[in-house]
């Protein structure tokens, strides 16, 4: 088939290299966001699936909105028969759903209909889910609610980040969506209609959510940390400065402190909880780089009955 690619951040690019590489479909261009300002110099710069398009000699559309004129008018000239789609970041309106043959074919990181929304596998560490996975579905005007070709199923360990889970996601679901195409391509896959049970919303996670309550469980408190890692990072507050939390681990056998409550060891430094302690790993303080927490405490010289929080 003819495809025209579209996606913008580095998760989408695995995607692309697999349709690229696989001989099997022609992909004659890419939409992605517009050139966006980045760096301490705030100047403009591609994103990830623009500059692997162009490394391939691939054309790059970058309308400011899908339904722009010319967008839509070299969309219908270059006549895609399928369009497939991995983060790309925008809403596509109706005029521009009904241009491929065969739709537009999106690569969501949950098992549909788990995680409707922009922040699935955040929303999957923060709940404690052990098992998610990738979707392929049929792009219709809802909510990622549109009839699903594929899956594929990922375990999340009980040490990964958001980044760790999304970065084995985006290569199992590159597959996914070439067999996807592969599938649509033979007229062996057909789209299922998703059940009306299990829906959940994974809205994006803003930075007053990725605020840990020292009142809530260790467990709790384990997957905010790792669920916003890398982003948006989750954060308390020392001495009324924001203290980025990049790494913790559950202490259990640590019940005597209070919520909040800071106890620095020899090289350690643990925090209680709701229920038992965290001992925090890496931290990152306000204007510094990150740094382990036992070097961050020492040099900060907690006091006796300190607190992390407002």
């Amino acid at each position: 088939m003819k495809l025209v690619f579209a996606g913008t951040p580095e998760v989408a690019v695995p995607a692309l290299d697999a349709l690229i590489a696989s001989g099997r479909h022609e992909v004659a261009a890419v939409v992605t966001r517009p050139d966006a300002p980045a760096g301490r110099g705030r100047r403009l710069i591609a994103s990830p699936v623009a500059e692997r398009a162009a490394e391939a000699g691939i054309e790059v559309l970058r309308p400011l909105k899908p339904r722009d004129p010319e967008f839509l008018a070299r969309l219908a000239e270059i006549g895609p028969d399928c369009c497939p789609v991995v983060a790309y970041g925008a809403l596509l309106p109706r005029v521009a759903l009904d241009v491929p043959a065969h739709g537009w074919v999106n690569l969501h990181f949950s098992l549909l209909p788990a995680w409707r929304g922009a922040a699935p596998v955040q929303h999957s560490v923060m709940a404690g889910d052990e098992i998610t996975g990738a979707s392929t579905f049929l792009i219709e005007e809802g909510l990622d609610s549109g009839p699903v070709y594929g899956t594929v199923t990922e375990q999340v360990r009980p040490t990964d980040t958001s980044g760790d889970l999304l970065t084995r996601l985006a290569f199992a679901g590159a597959g996914l969506l070439a067999a996807t195409m592969d599938g649509i391509e033979d007229g062996t896959l057909k789209a299922v209609p998703q059940p009306a049970e299990g829906i959940t919303l994974a809205p994006k996670i803003n930075v007053e959510d990725a605020k840990v309550e020292w009142s809530a469980p260790a467990l709790r408190v384990d997957r905010v940390v790792r669920g916003c890692t890398p982003a948006p990072g989750a954060w308390t507050v020392f001495r009324g400065e924001r203290l980025k939390l990049i790494q913790v681990t559950p202490v259990p056998e640590r019940t005597e402190l209070a919520p909040a409550e800071i106890a620095v060891g020899k090289n350690s430094v643990h925090v209680g909880t709701g229920s038992y302690a965290v001992e925090l790993l890496w931290v990152q303080a306000q204007g510094k780089k990150p740094m382990r927490a036992a070097d961050w405490a020492r040099g900060v010289r907690i006091g006796t009955g300190e607190t992390l929080g407002a």
